[in-house]
């Protein structure tokens, strides 16, 4: 038996687990339960430390396919589950093939599709699981990956400043290429908008779906949200010379999408008196990386953009208390300190595990802001946390793991 591992410091073997048996043979005291999607393939859940893993067998080449694309996708710093490890030269199964492990972390407060849904679906819920689903295709996309199976199933959801960010989960059917062409892209499109369409008939049959949704045009809304934040990230403009102004218009609508701008490419055409602009953008994660830069807070994308705007603004509010314009890292450092650090130790422990901290400090943001709406006047955010604790995290389940 072969162990290839990511991270040494997280060496499988530890786990003491059964490796050589087939996984559906594992015993149940050995498993953790968590919320858990369709498998095509056996997939066991265990505890390590503090840790969850996902285990997955596959046929052997097939596993390894899928690990070195998860590693891949990884160091391009896409949504994908982490790899933590493959499972190789096990003994063969009854029909005399070879099947590998292939062992992932764990997403911490993500959801696959089926529990999204399992209360059942809103018009809005369905609307923006399409968006998260596009944007996170869109993003394989322009790194090269083909992803050949792409679905609301095979991917996992997480809650991100009130709305949802998707995790690729399953690459066996993934390919990496130096670029995709336009016809790679079309391809993985249409087998998306089949899937997705797919899913929700099976929805629809089985618990039905809101009036105004229609599975065939939720499966075509998938593909027109893929076709205009691509639009939007790759077309080229034309634009008189005088209006040099909307490249900066330009690099900033791409950051507020969350992309920053790699490289720009500006050519003047028609004798000087037109330009056009071609841009090139790197990996998403615009907002992350400058909210990581300030504090050392590894969020989401979404989560990290609402940060910012709090940081802002308690950056404004305290130069104006001191008459100074407060340096931007000294804010960073103020803000972690008296406000975002105090607002979350004052979360019970027994809620706090809920939702992930970003998580729980954008929602106080936005209870504040109705409870200031209702009482007439602007509350500190450490005066609205008992209500919000209360009236909001209260009535949400705890995370169902159990050893």
């Amino acid at each position: 038996m072969r162990f290839r591992l990511a991270r040494t410091e997280e060496y499988p073997a530890g786990l003491n687990l059964p490796w050589t048996a087939p996984l559906e043979q594992w015993p149940e005291e050995r498993c953790t339960d968590v919320e858990r999607g369709l498998h095509r393939n056996p997939v066991r859940f265990v505890t390590h430390e503090g840790s969850i893993y996902a285990i997955k067998e596959l046929l052997e080449h097939v596993a390894v396919r899928e690990y070195t694309m998860l590693r891949s996708l990884e160091e391009l710093r896409l949504p994908v589950v982490e790899p933590v490890g493959l499972v190789t030269e096990r003994p063969p199964h009854a029909d005399g093939e070879r099947r590998g492990l292939v062992v992932t972390r764990f997403l911490q407060h993500s959801m696959p599709f089926r529990h999204v849904i399992s209360r059942g679906v809103t018009v809005q819920q369905a609307h923006q699981l399409l968006d998260a689903l596009a944007e996170l295709l869109v993003n394989l996309h322009l790194a090269g990956f083909f992803w050949g199976d792409c679905s609301l199933s095979n991917a996992l959801f997480r809650l991100d400043a009130g709305r949802y960010s998707a995790y690729l989960v399953d690459a066996e059917t993934g390919e990496m290429h130096v670029s995709l062409s336009d016809g790679q892209r079309r391809h993985d499109l249409t087998i998306a908008e089949e899937n997705v369409t797919g899913e929700f008939m099976d929805i629809q049959a089985g618990f039905g779906l809101p009036e105004g949704l229609d599975p065939i045009d939720l499966g075509a809304g998938l593909t027109s949200r893929y076709e205009q934040l691509w639009a939007e990230l790759t077309r080229e403009e034309v634009f008189a010379a005088q209006e040099q102004f909307r490249v900066d218009s330009r690099i900033k609508r791409l950051n507020e999408l969350g992309f920053d701008v790699e490289e720009l490419d500006i050519q003047t055409i028609e004798g000087g008196h037109k330009i056009r602009l071609r841009v090139q953008v790197v990996e998403p994660g615009h907002h992350r990386r400058r909210l990581e830069a300030l504090t050392g807070l590894d969020v989401q994308e979404n989560q990290a953009r609402r940060l910012l705007n709090d940081l802002d603004h308690f950056r404004a509010w305290q130069g104006g208390l001191e008459g100074r314009v407060i340096p931007e890292r000294e804010a960073a450092k103020r803000w972690l300190e008296e406000v975002y650090r105090p607002t979350l130790a004052a979360i019970p422990p027994e809620q706090a595990v809920k939702l992930d901290p970003a998580e729980i400090f954008h929602q106080l943001l936005e209870h504040r802001w109705y409870t200031s709406e209702r009482s007439g006047r602007d509350l500190p955010l450490a005066e609205v946390v008992p209500s919000y604790v209360q009236e909001v995290l209260e009535g949400l389940p705890r995370p169902e793991v159990r050893a």
